[in-house]
């Protein structure tokens, strides 16, 4: 009896250690997993505040330059784009489109001296400028746990925790190649 009882409590001895290591490693992804979750849905609370504000500043603009009609469908397409974005990455291109037209409005606006000079235009750029910042930090936020929660997802042991419960690397907030470029706007030869 006595030797059958040793192997038995050596077995449930390794299963214990075995359940040590793995919980607080199957914890410690959960915790990660939700946190990530969690900063990227800050993310996604700044991309709607800023899609909630645009029509606000597209609408103060409209009445001082009725004839840039291209530009306000430019951004209520690039607009619609991004409500719609459903991965991190279809979020982050529909975001750069969307800054990219936003910033043709502002060139645009350049031209309306009275538009700059309007109150509500003004309060509509500072809550967009402060959107835009609370964007920023967001987004940054999200990328550093995507970077420590891909790290423990990928470092040995919690690779093979990761593996076992089905735990993937997540995908970062990237900017598109195309953020880099300055949008152009052309506005023609005014003197025609």
């Amino acid at each position: 009896m006595k030797k059958l009882l040793a192997p038995i409590i050596i077995i449930i001895a390794v299963i214990a250690l075995i359940a040590a290591m793995l919980v607080p490693r199957y914890n410690k992804l959960v915790s990660m997993d939700e946190q990530v979750d969690s900063k990227y849905a800050q993310v996604e609370n700044q991309l709607q505040r800023r899609v909630d504000l645009i029509p606000n500043l597209v609408n103060t603009v409209k009445g001082y330059a009725k004839h840039e009609e291209s530009i306000m469908k430019s951004i209520a397409d690039s607009r619609a784009r991004l409500a719609s974005a459903k991965t991190p990455q279809d979020q982050a291109n529909a975001n750069d489109e969307l800054t990219g037209n936003l910033n043709r409005l502002l060139v645009i606006s350049e031209k309306y001296p009275d538009l700059k000079a309007d109150k509500n235009y003004r309060q509509l750029m500072d809550e967009l400028a402060g959107t835009e910042n609370r964007l920023a930090v967001a987004r940054e936020d999200y990328n550093e746990g995507v970077k420590e929660y891909n790290g423990l997802v990928r470092k040995f042991p919690g690779s093979l925790v990761a593996g076992m419960f089905n735990f993937d690397k997540r995908e970062y907030f990237k900017a598109s190649a195309n953020a880099q470029n300055a949008p152009t706007v052309d506005f023609g030869d005014d003197n025609q």
